[in-house]
């Protein structure tokens, strides 16, 4: 909890000093409680990545919902008109089609619904590429009815950059290409009130470039280890509580802890406080330790901590997490989807 707080204010003290607002990602902890902490420091909004997190937000009074992400096909229209009745809510869109098929449905179900153009910074993911496609895009959805709001824009090329002048170079590249897209909106006489981009690895770049209006910065508050090396600042908050099932001499150790349960993406996680030991290799279902001091305590069922490496995909495996503040639990958290 302590280090979970700290990082809540720091991101919000950051934001708090400049014209650039934080719209946090709600897919790094899907707990509506730490969204609400998040909007009590200041976010004008949460930002998600699908639509069963934008209903989890919309059902428990959740406003200001950016899905930073493109939908297609009637199923999910539907459910993005019907979170449309309910809730404050905006989509990216990157492409005619979704934007004809938002615009008959807005028509169909007299909902207005509100869309930013995608715009592909860089990173070659969603989006469209910068200038003229953007503005016809935009024109054309506003031309069907849609309220246009401005652009989105994720530099995800450049978030796990070391630090240094050429992640500073990139990053100002993508966000240059995002404003100047907005610009070129505003210029043809279209509103554009919202320039969103950015991540955790370059809210301090991102979250001061000229015209950026919002950051989606997710990963801050939980924070990971695969962060530490290109974003420093932050203090680890999760950790996975594993159990020791086995141990071969003075060899290994096994927990009770599996690609299952904690996310390997990225690579191998960290024992938390295990001098002389190292978490080698995650299967299934088992975590495989090397003992490498032959002093090492651990027995079979004591318990051992592993942080995070990379939040978003471990929370996602859970339906609940456990503050935690000195050796007490002192809140137990539900995550909603």
């Amino acid at each position: 909890m302590d280090a979970m707080e700290t990082n809540l204010k720091r991101m919000g003290e950051f934001f708090s000093e400049g014209p650039t607002r934080l719209r946090p990602h709600y897919k790094n902890h899907k707990c509506v409680a730490l969204a609400r902490r998040q909007l009590a420091h200041g976010a004008v909004g949460i930002t998600c990545a699908t639509l069963g997190e934008a209903e989890a937000l919309a059902r428990n009074g959740i406003r200001g919902i950016l899905l930073a992400n493109e939908i297609a096909g009637p199923v999910a229209i539907e459910r993005f008109v019907e979170l449309s009745r309910i809730t404050e809510i905006m989509v990216g869109v990157d492409n005619a089609h979704t934007v004809a098929a938002l615009a008959a449905a807005s028509t169909h179900a007299r909902v207005p619904l509100h869309v930013l153009v995608d715009v592909n910074v860089g990173m070659g993911r969603c989006g469209v590429l910068p200038g003229e496609l953007v503005l016809k895009l935009a024109q054309f959805a506003a031309s069907k009815g849609l309220h246009v709001r401005g652009v989105l824009g994720y530099e995800g090329h450049c978030v796990r950059m070391e630090p240094g002048p050429e992640k500073v170079r990139a990053a100002h590249e993508a966000m240059d290409r995002l404003v100047r897209s907005a610009e070129l909106l505003r210029a043809h006489g279209l509103p554009a009130p919202i320039v969103s981009g950015g991540g955790t690895g370059t809210y301090d770049i991102s979250g001061r470039f000229p015209g950026v209006t919002e950051i989606q910065g997710g990963s801050y508050l939980l924070w990971e280890t695969d962060y530490a090396a290109v974003c420093p600042g932050f203090e680890p908050a999760l950790s996975l509580l594993g159990t020791v099932i086995s141990r071969t001499g003075n060899e290994r150790l096994i927990l009770d802890v599996g690609l299952k349960e904690i996310s390997g993406e990225r690579g191998v996680p960290v024992l938390k406080n295990a001098a002389g030991a190292r978490l080698r290799k995650l299967n299934a279902e088992h975590a495989v330790v090397d003992i490498l001091d032959s002093n090492f305590p651990a027995q079979v069922g004591d318990q051992m901590e592993i942080w995070a490496r990379y939040s978003d995909a471990t929370v996602n495996l859970h339906r609940k997490m456990y503050g935690v503040r000195g050796d007490r639990v002192e809140e137990t958290f539900l995550i909603e989807d």
